[in-house]
């Protein structure tokens, strides 16, 4: 009997201390458990995180939509729901029966009733039907639609990153959803019990290094090129040199990121400033330049070469572009009329295992790891492959593949003191109550390529390239410019095409000490000569001259004056004329139009004003007293 009593008396304490863990201790969790049991959610979108350009500018943005959910078990006469509703949304009756039909708690109307308009969406809830709700959902909108539509990509219906930024940073862009929670028995009938409302977290916001000016600059020469040559492509980058932040990028053709179903996967998933490879042509030459500055293999002014119009090498001949060469040249000159032999010289005194060393250390070969997807490596000869045809090919831009990307990031870094940095276009991700930053990226130094004294070399020779050569066309008065320009055959299955060629002209400013390197491609311009001076030289200084306001860059001390040739439109100091006659006028401002306002004796006031540098012929504004 003792025995007995104590084995109930310790079933009752063990039972009573599970009650207790039970209805004291686990109470939250299996109460929680029970009530996930009978309640049901209704989903409420978050919102994907915002995407600014570096002054604030909103690059991709969330717009407001509704769509629609039903519950079958609370709808009691579904046939005449599924009429009404197939009705409003233009859909036949199987179709939506198949949704209020589903055997589901509850059932999203994909894709009919996703993303409604504002008018759709007031019929439906002027029904007042059981089980039909209308929830909140974000849609992505890009307010400039085409710009930048590569960089930035898309999203798909469900909001999630597909390309570009949006796919690159998606997990940070995405939120997490909230819901409105109601209650219902097992089965499905609503219960009268309070809703809850789960209030969804918004994606982190991106800002971008972009400069809205520059950007804006980049999107309409890429157009009036497009009008203009009809190219096969047209590609523009521009980057900080001494950082590797990507102040612009954008190509054609392009896309609409808005409507991206209106175009094939090819057409929205290229990025060809990362994504396109071909031969650089001349605008590779800064790398030959570079390396043999750096290795002592050149004095620009007192080495000399006499270009006859070609070099042997082995049982080639490789032609410069000037039939009949330049004559005896400096090395200086050889840069500023792009002379294919003298670089082939350059390429010979430094030898392929030189050469290769350095176009390895500036990049070439491998990715530049910007925060871009899509990025493609270029193809760079092996070095046990190189003999001296490759090896002097190589020296001018011909016969390896690069992109645009890398060119820019190379050429930074044999402008900016010779240190090679990683582009990036993200600056911050932020948080989205307070856009607060919680994680920044800075410039990331990947070596030291060059010496500051053969960098300072280098822009020096490329500033009299705009200023005295073939990049006369970028020569901005009154400022210092440095650039190269770019004529590089196309290659198809092996062999060049004739008359089909990339021009391109890589630019920067100031000379002495650059603030931006603009990059320019057209691919195959139709009706036109083509040599990259020439046409992709004026929308490369187009963007250069918009960069001046976009950056505030002041006019420098000193550079070199442009050398014209008789067919260059040149520019004028205006004098100052105030206090003349007409006749002193006339003589002061020979070299101009004049236009007479007023009929008094002596000019009083001028426009523009004395000391601006105009182009001869153009109109001073002469007010007299």
């Amino acid at each position: 009997m003792k025995i007995v009593l104590v084995i109930i008396v310790v079933i009752f304490i063990v039972i009573i201390g599970k009650v207790f863990y039970i209805q004291v201790i686990d109470y939250d969790k299996l109460n929680e458990y029970a009530s996930n049991l009978w309640s049901r959610n209704l989903p409420v979108k978050a919102d994907r995180g915002l995407i600014y350009d570096r002054d604030g500018g909103i690059l991709a943005d969330n717009i407001t939509t509704t769509s629609l959910v039903v519950i079958p078990n609370q709808i009691k006469d579904k046939e005449t729901v599924t009429k009404k509703l197939a009705d409003i949304l233009g859909v036949t009756y199987d179709e939506m029966y198949k949704h209020i039909n589903k055997k589901t708690s509850i059932e999203r109307v994909h894709p009919e009733g996703r993303r409604l308009s504002y008018e759709v969406a007031d019929q439906i809830r002027n029904l007042k039907l059981d089980g039909v709700y209308l929830v909140k959902e974000s849609q992505r909108y890009y307010p400039f639609d085409t710009y930048m539509s590569h960089t930035l990509g898309y999203v798909g219906i469900d909001n999630q990153g597909l390309s570009g930024l949006e796919l690159m940073y998606d997990k940070y862009l995405t939120g997490k959803d909230g819901a409105i929670k109601y209650f219902s028995d097992a089965k499905g009938n609503k219960l009268n019990l309070s809703e809850v409302y789960e209030k969804p977290q918004d994606g982190m916001n991106l800002t971008l290094t972009i400069n809205s000016d520059i950007q804006a600059s980049i999107e309409r020469e890429l157009d009036n090129a497009v009008t203009k040559y009809k190219p096969d492509m047209v590609i523009g980058l521009a980057m900080d040199p001494n950082s590797g932040e990507i102040l612009g990028i954008s190509s054609r053709p392009n896309f609409s990121s808005n409507n991206y179903q209106k175009y094939t996967t090819e057409e929205i998933n290229r990025n060809l400033p990362i994504w396109a490879t071909y031969e650089p042509g001349s605008t590779f030459k800064i790398i030959t330049l570079a390396a043999a500055l750096e290795e002592g293999k050149v004095d620009l002014e007192k080495d000399t070469y006499i270009d006859r119009g070609g070099i042997r090498v082995e049982n080639a001949t490789l032609h410069c572009w000037k039939h009949g060469g330049h004559g005896k040249e400096t090395f200086l000159e050889v840069v500023e009329n792009s002379c294919n032999p003298g670089f082939v010289v350059l390429g010979q005194r430094l030898g392929k295992e030189t050469l290769f060393k350095y176009i390895h250390n500036f990049g070439f070969g491998s990715k530049t790891g910007v925060d871009l997807n899509g990025e493609s490596t270029g193809i760079i000869f092996n070095l046990n492959n190189v003999g001296p045809v490759e090896l002097a090919t190589t020296a001018f831009g011909q016969g390896v593949s690069v992109t645009p990307i890398q060119q820019v990031t190379a050429v930074s870094a044999a402008i900016n003191g010779g240190i090679l940095y990683k582009p990036y276009i993200v600056k911050s991700i932020n948080e989205p109550e307070t856009n607060s930053v919680i994680k920044e990226n800075k410039k990331t130094v990947i070596r030291k390529v060059i010496s500051k004294n053969t960098s300072d070399k280098v822009k020096y020779a490329l500033e009299s390239v705009v200023s005295n050569g073939t990049g006369r066309t970028a020569y901005i008065d009154g400022y210092r410019v440095g650039g190269k320009t770019g004529t590089a055959q196309k290659v198809k299955d092996g062999h060049y095409l004739d008359n089909n060629y990339i021009l391109s002209f890589i630019g920067f400013l100031p000379a002495d000490n650059p603030q931006i390197v603009v990059y320019f491609a057209i691919d195959n311009p139709k009706g036109v000569q083509q040599f990259g001076g020439v046409i992709a030289g004026p929308p490369a200084k187009a963007i250069l001259t918009d960069a001046i306001k976009a950056l505030n860059i002041k006019k420098p001390n000193g550079g070199m004056e442009k050398e014209y040739q008789y067919y260059d439109k040149r520019y004028k100091t205006v004098p100052d004329v105030t206090g003349m006659d007409k006749e002193g006028i006339s003589t002061a401002l020979k070299d101009f139009k004049v236009d007479y306002q007023g009929s008094g004796a002596k000019a009083s006031y001028q426009s523009p004003k004395a000391g601006s540098r105009i182009y001869e012929g153009e109109t001073v504004r002469v007010f007299m007293e």
